[in-house]
C-alpha cells in the first residue's frame, strides 16, 4: 500500500532546518497486531499532518523487536495456542482479545484473520526486512510482510516462504535466501533490540519522533499529527 510516508520527498543538503524531514523511527514486531493497527494510524496522521501543503516531508525507518523471542523457531501452532498453552492464558480469554483487536483492525481497514495466524518466532521476518532495507525497500517489506502474517497465515518462518515475498516485492530471490540462511542480517536485529533497551522500550509500537518525543502504543491519527505540527512550530520558533 502506497502512503505518505513511502512517497515523502528526499531532502536537499540546502534544506532550512525547519523543512528538513521529520524523522519516525518505530519499533515493532511482524506478530504484534497492534503495529500493524499503529502503522496505519500513523499514515493517517502523517495525512492530516501533509494536508497543509507546506509541512516538511515525513520519513519512515522500522526496527526489530521481538515480543515473544521465547518461541521456538520451529514452533507451528495458532497463536490462540501459544497464547493459551504457552503463556497459561484461558482460552476463553484469549479469544475475547482476538475478537477486540480484530474488530479494532477493520475499523483502520485491516482484515485479521486469527483462524489462519501461524505464531512465528519472528526474527528471520525481521532479518528479512533488514535484508529489504538495504535494497531500498524496506517500507515495502514491512506492508507485505504484515498482510502475510495476519491477513493471509503465511508461515513467516519459513525462509521459503519468505523469499517467495521478497521476489514479489521486486527483490533478488537467490539473494534473500542467502541472506536468511547465513543470517547476513541477524546483528542489525540485535542492534534494533540493544537500541531499544537503551530507550527504555517495553511494548510495541513505539515511536521515536524526530530523535525527542517518544509515542507508545496505537494512537489515534490526530496524536501523531499533533506531535508532527508540535515538531514543526518548534523549528519555525527557533529559526525565527
Amino acid at each position: 500500500m502506497t502512503t505518505a510516508a513511502q512517497n515523502a520527498p528526499q531532502t536537499s543538503p540546502q534544506a532550512s532546518p525547519e523543512q528538513a524531514p521529520i524523522r519516525i523511527d518505530i519499533w515493532s514486531d511482524i506478530a504484534c497486531p497492534w503495529c500493524y493497527i499503529g502503522k496505519r494510524k500513523l499514515e493517517s496522521g502523517i495525512e492530516q499532518f501533509s494536508a497543509s501543503g507546506d509541512a516538511p516531508a515525513v520519513e519512515v525507518e522500522y526496527h526489530s523487536y521481538e515480543l515473544s523471542p521465547d518461541t521456538p523457531i520451529d514452533f507451528h501452532g495458532s497463536t490462540t495456542e501459544y497464547l493459551a498453552e504457552r503463556k497459561g492464558l484461558p482460552l476463553v480469554q484469549v479469544e475475547q482479545m482476538l475478537d477486540r483487536v480484530t474488530g479494532i483492525a477493520k475499523d483502520v481497514g485491516l482484515d485479521y484473520d486469527f483462524d489462519s495466524v501461524q505464531h512465528v518466532n519472528t526474527v528471520r521476518a525481521h532479518e528479512l526486512i533488514h535484508f529489504a532495507k538495504a535494497n531500498g525497500r524496506q517500507l515495502e517489506a514491512k506492508e507485505r510482510l504484515l498482510k502475510a502474517y495476519f491477513v493471509e497465515g503465511q508461515d513467516l518462518s519459513d525462509i521459503a516462504v519468505l523469499a517467495d515475498l521478497a521476489e514479489e516485492l521486486g527483490l533478488d530471490r537467490a539473494a534473500a535466501v542467502h541472506a536468511l540462511e547465513e543470517r547476513v542480517h541477524h546483528d542489525d536485529v540485535l542492534a534494533d533490540q540493544q537500541q531499544a533497551q537503551a530507550y527504555g522500550i517495553q511494548g510495541v509500537p513505539f515511536f521515536v519522533i524526530d530523535g525527542k518525543y517518544g509515542v507508545s502504543g496505537a494512537q489515534e491519527a490526530a496524536t501523531f499529527a499533533d506531535v508532527l505540527a508540535k515538531i514543526t512550530s518548534d523549528r519555525e520558533e527557533a529559526n525565527a
